[in-house]
């Protein structure tokens, strides 16, 4: 009896296939780049199971191609990239990799907040330039985050985690979500707020939302007009979240002091596009869980999953 065939959208390490050798025959794409859509369509035909990452889409023309696929496992927390209730119907069961990622998600919020805040990158840039020829009083002065306002929109496993962070800062933290985390506020103090109000009073913004039909553009011209003109924004969840003109008006016009960015509605990013160019921005390229041990654990939980559903047993993090 052959075995079930998996297919490996991107290349993974020699354990994660080892793993999946284990209960199936692979074959993965065995370049660092997206697969081809053509290659994809071709090897669906055949596949029981996929290993997918967020560049690649299941949607209803693959899906339509798959004769005998029984589970896709997507390399990522978010699964926007992925028509669920399409597979649901179909009975194919998807997974995505919650819970590994988190701290690692959460560094990078906090890392973006700091070097947006305290102007990092562009005073390394100034600095490399051959700008600084002397000492200033307010030279890349930048804004405070000791004992500052926090406001953390989407207060699930990576908020919490960002919060806690905050809480080391002496940070005043606010949250908006659609639940209250009592849990969270007792460990750091947070304070769960309407949005209006969380914007009108946080001096950092950290939007952490999923994308879907309600949170895309939730941060829009009207929100960035609420928030203070020192205002940081951050923005670790989806690119589609955001309204990116809005945001250029709010930045070149002075209604918010600057961005961090980890995510943009087009990825990858245009060289040209209009946020790239302004120096109060902080670009990233999508790097929130870019750890290479956070990696190789969301690599190999996407793995377990295939092998449990191809074993009849139940995947550990369905949704």
């Amino acid at each position: 009896m052959s075995k079930p065939q998996v297919f490996v959208t991107r290349k993974l390490t020699n354990e994660v296939i080892a793993m999946l050798e284990t209960v199936a025959d692979v074959k993965q794409w065995e370049e660092d780049t997206p697969v081809p859509r053509e290659k994809l369509l071709e090897e669906i035909e055949h596949a029981d199971a996929v290993l997918t990452m967020l560049t690649e889409r299941v949607d209803e023309e693959l899906l339509a191609r798959a004769k005998k696929l029984r589970v896709v496992a997507n390399m990522a927390v978010g699964y926007d990239n992925i028509d669920v209730p399409a597979c649901k119907r179909r009975g194919i069961a998807v997974t995505n990799t919650p819970d590994v990622l988190t701290e690692a998600t959460a560094d990078l919020a906090f890392a973006l907040l700091l070097a947006t805040g305290r102007r990092v990158t562009e005073a390394n840039r100034f600095l490399l330039a051959g700008e600084w020829t002397s000492w200033s009083p307010y030279l890349m002065a930048g804004q405070s985050v000791y004992g500052a306002t926090l406001g953390i929109i989407g207060m699930g496993r990576i908020g919490e985690a960002v919060a806690r962070r905050a809480a080391g800062f002496n940070m005043r933290i606010l949250y908006h979500n659609r639940n209250r985390k009592e849990e969270a506020e007792a460990k750091t103090g947070a304070r769960l707020v309407g949005l209006e109000e969380l914007l009108q009073e946080a001096d950092y913004v950290v939007l952490l939302t999923p994308l879907t039909a309600e949170t895309k553009h939730l941060m829009g011209a009207y929100e960035f007009s609420l928030m203070k003109k020192s205002a940081v924004f951050v923005n670790v969840s989806r690119g589609e979240t955001v309204d990116e003109a809005a945001l250029h008006h709010a930045l070149t016009t002075g209604q918010i002091w600057a961005a961090g960015l980890d995510v943009f509605a087009q990825e990858p990013v245009p060289l040209d596009h209009p946020l790239l160019a302004l120096k109060n921005v902080v670009a990233l390229p999508h790097i929130g869980s870019a750890t290479i041990q956070t990696r190789n654990e969301m690599a190999s939980l996407a793995a377990a999953n295939i092998v449990a559903v191809l074993s009849g047993k139940e995947p550990l993090t369905a949704l």
